[in-house]
């Protein structure tokens, strides 16, 4: 790691290339959506699906790549694959940014319902 002029020392280039693939991933409002739920609490696919409003093999398709990425978990409960969010980093990430944006949302919301 090189240091940066303030002193502080950038990041490891696959440090960098990690971070990128994950917000990649983040990227695509049906993945973030379908973190965004699961951050809240466990889901099968099919409850997922229904939330996110997407067909099921496209959020299957997408809980897949999530997986493989590592940032959702699955585990089997009877016939159901239950999924999850296991990383309390991702779950901070997610709110922050999808909370900050909701709240700088809010007051133009209120005054184009408004007219």
């Amino acid at each position: 790691m090189a240091a940066a002029g303030g002193g502080f020392e950038d990041p490891a280039a696959d440090v960098l290339a990690q971070a990128a693939a994950a917000f990649g991933l983040l990227a695509s409002p049906a993945r973030l959506h379908i973190v965004w739920v699961l951050s809240r609490g466990e889901s099968d696919v099919t409850g997922l699906a229904e939330r996110v409003g997407g067909a099921l093999p496209a959020v299957s398709q997408h809980l897949t790549k999530l997986k493989l990425a590592g940032l959702v978990r699955s585990r089997r409960e009877g016939r159901r694959q239950v999924y999850y969010v296991d990383d309390p980093d991702i779950v901070e990430v997610v709110h922050l940014l999808v909370g900050r944006l909701s709240d700088r949302a809010a007051p133009v919301r209120r005054r184009l319902h408004g007219l």
